[in-house]
């Protein structure tokens, strides 16, 4: 919802309506704008295409309410992950335990609840817990041992799967108390009169569309404050009209079934959150600073140990959340719960603008490379595409997302 956080221009402002200083018509100025965005809003724009195609392929069935509301419960895990991950990219490292930890966490909640009869709300904070400690231990052997993430966190992925399969004893283990499955399956309530809609999810909603339009120009006065490279007024509008009309769009969509996902709420919280955390905190800044020239933050005073320690650290914790609404959605923990989910956030990073070098990328576009894959998943199965197919297909579109990414950059030298 706001424009790149990594972006290093200095370029003044962009002319907003007439004509450049040069005299170059408003088209050319629109058309400068839309290529020097092109790689932050190119999946948006993918993304758009994709759900379009389906809709057709489809006939209706892909944006019918009951399969929007199912999309989002499907790909909820897969968000919560990507999220993390982008960030870790972000700082130029890599993670490759996050679905073997969703399982350990998954399977010790499973036996505290189920086995030991702990109440869900303390079981929850305890696996947290430990899904941070598991990131902290790794951070620490990454940040202040030295050994590279890679190494690192493959260890951490035989580490902890074999740990899943100790603890459950290579059985799938559930049911979990319903509160929690509520959590990650369940709706918010009805509320107000009975109307043809969820009246608490139009609220959000249109909540929501304030939230956006704020940030949006926000965001614009920011950059003009600090000389940084705007779109043109033209392109402003389209983008900010665009982000309105789906917003609007999905909530009359979920509104008119169930009413929103309780984990979508969780979703957008972390999507703020993250979001704010990395345009505005000194914290973010410094992710992107040592991603993007790791020499040179040393030399700015970046504290890139402490910054690489809370990276993983945080990626624990949102392993661990996204471990427990994965088995409080399928109601049980399974040893090999997970399962490649660590390559499905990786190719969700980098399909939502993430570089291979770190030091680029936003939340949000984390949020639409998951849901790239997430549309892509539901249409193929919609449709009767087979598993081995998706794969290619999935493949492509990672290849199509790293290869613009090169482009991109080559361009840009150039």
């Amino acid at each position: 919802m706001s424009t790149d956080a990594s972006t290093k221009s200095t370029v003044p402002a962009a002319p907003d309506s007439g004509s450049s200083p040069t005299g170059t018509p408003v088209g050319r100025v629109l058309l400068d704008g839309v290529r020097r965005n092109m790689r932050q809003y190119g999946m948006l724009f993918a993304l758009g295409l994709i759900v379009l195609l389906f809709q057709i392929w489809t006939g209706g069935d892909l944006l019918l309410p009951r399969n929007v509301s199912n999309l989002v419960l499907q790909n909820s895990y897969i968000l919560i992950l990507a999220i993390g991950m982008m960030i870790v990219i972000i700082s130029g490292h890599i993670d490759l335990s996050v679905g073997s930890l969703m399982a350990l966490v998954g399977g010790i909640g499973a036996v505290l609840m189920v086995e030991h009869h702990v109440s869900w709300p303390v079981a929850v904070l305890l696996t947290l817990l430990l899904g941070a400690v598991a990131g902290a231990l790794q951070g620490f052997f990454i940040a202040y041992v030295g050994i590279p993430s890679f190494i690192v966190t493959l260890a951490g992925m035989l580490l902890f799967r074999g740990l899943t399969e100790i603890f459950l004893k290579g059985q799938t283990l559930g049911p979990f108390p319903d509160g929690l499955q509520k959590v990650a399956n369940g709706f918010l309530p009805e509320v107000g009169p009975k109307t043809n809609y969820h009246n608490l999810t139009l609220l959000l909603g249109l909540g929501l569309v304030a939230y956006v339009v704020v940030q949006e120009f926000r965001d614009r006065r920011r950059q003009r404050e600090f000389a940084l490279e705007t779109l043109p007024t033209g392109l402003f509008a389209l983008k900010t009209t665009a982000l309105v009309a789906a917003v609007l769009a999905t909530t009359l969509l979920l509104a008119s079934y169930k009413g929103a996902p309780v984990v979508l709420l969780i979703l957008a919280a972390l999507l703020v959150a993250f979001g704010y955390v990395m345009r505005n905190a000194v914290i973010g800044r410094h992710v992107y600073a040592i991603g993007g020239n790791l020499p040179a933050a040393k030399l700015s005073g970046v504290k890139d140990r402490k910054v690489t320690f809370a990276v993983f650290l945080n990626m624990g914790m949102l392993a661990a959340l996204a471990g427990l609404v994965f088995a409080a959605r399928f109601n049980a923990a399974s040893p090999k719960a997970g399962v490649n989910f660590e390559l499905e956030a990786i190719a969700a990073a980098f399909i939502g603008g993430a570089s291979m070098s770190g030091g680029i990328g936003t939340v949000l576009g984390a949020i639409i490379g998951g849901l790239v894959l997430g549309v892509l998943n539901n249409g193929m199965n919609l449709v009767g595409v087979g598993t081995d197919w998706q794969q290619v297909i999935k493949g492509l579109v990672l290849l199509a997302a790293v290869g613009f990414d090169v482009w991109n950059k080559r361009r840009a030298g150039a």
